[in-house]
């Protein structure tokens, strides 16, 4: 497992553990990684390939976090070490092929090292995370309940995390999925207002919506984004407007039920979206 602590990677290690099979995890930093009982945890880092040789010995089948700048020498030491399946946390960006998609170019520069490298492949193809809406939404809604977006009628097909780790551990398990893409997405479509909604009921207490323009939404992001990934956010809630996204059914078929809704993985997060309580004063 690499990306172990990563918000996929976790819980993939923890379905991997219920299914009784065993399980290694390559971390930077071991001692904080607080991985559950009975994970070898071994230090190392993808941007340096030479240190994932000893956490490579006797391992079969590797999950591999995209880190495009390393992955086609990762992928040629994990064939030497006698890996024979490896399950790339991808993106469904990759199937934008403009050039000028930022998070498609990068995740595709890792599935092209894998396949190269001819060992069994599978491409895990989320769409949208849920989980965005933490580092957009959170501190306004922690701090003033209330949430300020532009394209409040965008739509949606949202993918819980623990959903695309399910799809990924599947592949990791079983046979049938070699040379497969899999593209995800939540079940439903729904607008970020209809999300605002779903949020309020989750925490049990009032959300405004406050719809802002484009431009506003590019300054407020630009203070802690990459403008690249700025651009492609906006780009994508005003194609949803223009050409509404349409949910697929894979974690269904892959997993045999239904993707969880946006208003479920609001319930799971509910205590992110606490009101931030002051520290007492000395």
């Amino acid at each position: 497992m690499t990306g172990a602590t990563g918000s996929v990677g976790r819980l993939v290690i923890d379905l991997l553990l219920s299914a009784g099979v065993p399980v290694r995890a390559l971390t930077r930093n071991p001692a904080a990684a607080a991985l559950p009982a009975g994970v070898e945890v071994h230090e190392g880092d993808l941007r340096h390939p030479h240190t994932l040789r000893a956490a490579l010995g006797g391992v079969e089948r590797l999950y591999l976090f995209p880190v495009p700048e390393s992955a086609r020498e990762v992928a040629a030491i994990a064939r030497e070490a006698g890996v024979r399946r490896i399950v790339v946390l991808s993106s469904s960006s990759v199937l934008d092929t403009s050039g000028d998609n930022h998070s498609g170019e990068h995740h595709r520069a890792v599935e092209h090292a894998v396949e190269e490298s001819g060992v069994e492949w599978t491409f895990v193809r989320p769409g949208e995370f849920a989980a965005n809406v933490l580092w957009r939404w959170a501190d306004s809604v922690r701090t003033e309940d209330v949430v300020r977006a532009p394209y409040g009628d965008a739509p949606r097909v949202l993918i819980h995390e623990a959903d695309v780790a399910a799809v990924a551990a599947a592949a990791l398990l079983e046979d049938g999925h070699a040379g497969r893409s899999y593209v995800l997405t939540g079940p439903e479509t729904i607008t970020q207002a209809d999300m605002v909604r779903a949020m309020a009921e989750a925490i049990g207490r009032p959300l405004a919506f406050e719809e802002i323009t484009p431009e506003e939404a590019r300054q407020s992001m630009g203070t802690f984004m990459p403008s690249a990934v700025v651009e492609m956010v906006l780009g994508y809630l005003a194609d949803a407007v223009a050409h509404p996204p349409v949910p697929v059914d894979t974690v269904e078929r892959v997993t045999g039920r239904p993707a969880r809704t946006f208003a479920q993985w609001a319930a799971d997060h509910a205590a992110d979206f606490a009101p931030r309580r002051e520290k007492p004063s000395a």
